[in-house]
């Protein structure tokens, strides 16, 4: 079994936040791969499905991002999922907008839910999905932008949500390149 959890915060007034995309992926490939209703476990909303042939545990810490090891944590040793097999999607500063990059370890890169991830698991050696939302230019406004509202002008988010539900099975087999090869056709001319 896979575990994918998705960064955000859960108040339903930011639930179309930049800093929520993780959320609106596993949102978006629940519902293409007809995942179970969420329910509430290990402090988040969990769901299950296949994604081609394999089980993944979405989840969605409820902790607010800050606290996202709360819930990754238990849910991993629950399920007895290494960090290997554990897939974080998470928006990221340093993409351009609709750029999607796969990685496994590394730093925090300044994403407290990432940081908090790696504090509650004891290594950084999990995966990401990092999803572009671009940077505001400068330092100052990081915070506004990440906690602000996607604009009209985003028109590229839905496309790329669909495009990662729709190439998610390349990921859960490990075809990270191709995953990331797949996401980028499917969304090349709505950038």
């Amino acid at each position: 079994m896979l575990l994918w959890v998705g960064l955000g915060n859960p108040e339903p007034a930011q639930a179309r936040h930049r800093h929520n995309i993780g959320f609106m992926a596993l949102d978006a490939i629940a519902r293409r791969h007809g995942f179970s209703p969420w329910r509430q476990r290990h402090k988040g909303l969990v769901a299950e499905g296949m994604v081609g042939r394999q089980k993944v545990l979405a989840l969605k810490p409820q902790t607010y991002m800050n606290g996202s090891g709360e819930s990754v944590q238990p849910a991993a040793a629950f399920h007895k999922i290494p960090p290997g097999d554990i897939w974080a999607f998470h928006d990221e500063l340093d993409l351009a907008p609709g750029k999607v990059r796969v990685k496994q370890g590394g730093g925090a890169a300044g994403h407290n839910g990432l940081r908090d991830i790696q504090r509650a698991l004891g290594t950084p050696e999990f995966w990401r999905v990092r999803l572009g939302i671009g940077h505001p230019g400068h330092k100052d406004r990081v915070h506004g932008h990440v906690l602000g509202n996607f604009a009209k002008v985003d028109t590229w988010v839905e496309p790329l949500l669909d495009a990662v539900a729709e190439a998610a099975p390349l990921l859960a087999e490990g075809r990270h390149e191709e995953f990331m090869t797949r996401v980028a056709l499917l969304t090349q001319e709505t950038r």
